[in-house]
């Protein structure tokens, strides 16, 4: 397999685009960022022509595979019309009423562009909320890279090292550029510690105007959250006078249509969602109860954004909503066992080749990592994975034709059957003897 053609076009782009990409972490990829020709149900073709089966998925939005028939459909009806008009629509309100009715923790809604905007708005709504400006995050989550949340971030994608555990005193900004001052007001605590969450919000509640967390700590090992942990956490933020913000940018829509919340039965006060929202379109939105989305209503917080609510990222959005929907949602079962079978055929092959590994997943996304460990349940273990030996991995891989995230995390989507996943097992097997 030879990358001849998008080597050659990524020094062109270098001439003109910085970096040579146009997202910083494409530029991981090794032997070399990849350029796409075209994209078909669980597969993506380069620029060389060679094929892959694809569970990167555009780094999640994906879930329809590449180029669904229906997304087609809505995509020429909708930009036959306009794909903007700049003012309002009918599409506005059916994905609206459509969220407010599948989310459960949504009364009201409030639609953007990304996962960060989303991320942005919901901060500044708890902030004006409960008249408070310190937020509590958690080591090893993220939440978009706008300057007040974008912290030192441990993935094989980026550069920038990562904050240990012990040093709290000052949080450490994910990028050049950020301000200083950017983070002064982010307390930084490790996820899944219920001694230590319940000891920040006791001593510092006065100040804390939200928590913001994932509910499964997808970017950093697929963690799932310890028995009751997010429901202390809903206990203690509702008795404490802070705003809970769940981060579903990820678990939205690909854990089930009410996402983690809907799955966990959490009523947090606002949620942000996104990437699988639209299928593969920019669209997230902030859903919420009434009392803190009316301060939109308001003029109280502004919501500015000039291609929100866009008549092609709304009619892209009902359409996904639509598939994943259909027959009862028959989508997610055929997903889970699509990655069942991946999941425990991978066990196997670490087993089969002495290899030591670990896969934590929930729903139709899983993280595997090379590890000593025997389960990885917290964000200290998750550290002391063989990054380098799994980004080794991934370009083996590319080499045998199945598309992986150099971080370790997986998507599957609705169009990923039986004959991907046999092939996907079958080339895991000869990379695994290629790594001993």
């Amino acid at each position: 397999m030879t990358y001849v053609q998008s080597i050659a076009n990524l020094e062109e782009s270098k001439h003109y685009l910085a970096g040579g990409v146009a997202s910083s972490l494409r530029a991981a990829m090794k032997p070399t960022p990849l350029f796409a020709e075209k994209g078909y149900g669980a597969k993506i073709v380069d620029i060389d022509g060679n094929e892959y089966i694809d569970y990167m998925l555009a780094y999640g939005p994906l879930i329809l595979g590449h180029a669904h028939s229906s997304l087609n459909q809505v995509f020429a009806e909708a930009s036959a019309k306009s794909v903007a008009y700049g003012i309002q629509h009918k599409g506005e309100i059916e994905l609206a009423r459509t969220l407010c009715n599948i989310l459960p923790c949504a009364e009201k809604v409030a639609l953007s562009g990304s996962g960060t905007e989303a991320v942005m708005l919901a901060l500044r709504l708890s902030r004006a909320h409960t008249g408070k400006r310190k937020v509590v995050r958690f080591h090893g989550h993220y939440h978009g890279w706008a300057d007040s949340i974008f912290t030192s971030f441990p993935s094989s994608d980026m550069k920038k090292t990562t904050q240990t555990l012990n040093d709290q005193e000052k949080v450490i900004p994910g990028t050049g550029g950020q301000s200083e001052n950017s983070l002064d007001d982010i307390i930084l605590v490790p996820w899944n510690d219920s001694d230590a969450l319940e000891k920040v919000l006791l001593e510092e509640h006065m100040n804390i105007a939200a928590v913001i967390s994932e509910p499964v700590m997808c970017n950093s090992g697929c963690i799932k959250p310890k028995k009751g942990y997010l429901e202390q956490m809903r206990k203690l933020t509702e008795e404490l006078g802070i705003v809970m913000i769940l981060d579903e940018v990820i678990t939205g829509f690909r854990l089930g249509l009410g996402g983690a919340h809907g799955k966990y039965q959490l009523k947090p006060d606002l949620v942000t969602v996104g990437k699988a929202l639209g299928g593969g379109v920019a669209i997230s939105a902030v859903a919420g109860n009434n009392e803190i989305m009316k301060l939109i209503e308001e003029g109280v917080v502004s919501h500015l954004g000039t291609l929100n609510g866009n008549v092609l990222a709304t009619a892209a959005a009902i359409a996904t909503i639509n598939e994943l929907a259909h027959n009862n949602g028959e989508a997610y079962t055929r997903m889970n066992e699509m990655t069942d079978r991946l999941v425990n055929g991978i066990n196997q092959l670490l087993e089969k080749h002495s290899i030591s590994g670990v896969i934590n997943r929930e729903g139709p996304v899983f993280h595997m990592m090379f590890s000593e460990e025997a389960v990885v349940e917290d964000f200290e273990a998750f550290n002391k994975r063989d990054a380098a030996m799994y980004t080794l991995f991934a370009e083996l891989m590319l080499k045998e034709g199945v598309l992986v995230r150099t971080n370790g995390l997986w998507y599957l989507s609705t169009v990923h059957y039986e004959a991907e996943v046999e092939a996907t097992l079958s080339a895991i097997d000869k990379v695994f003897q290629q790594l001993k």
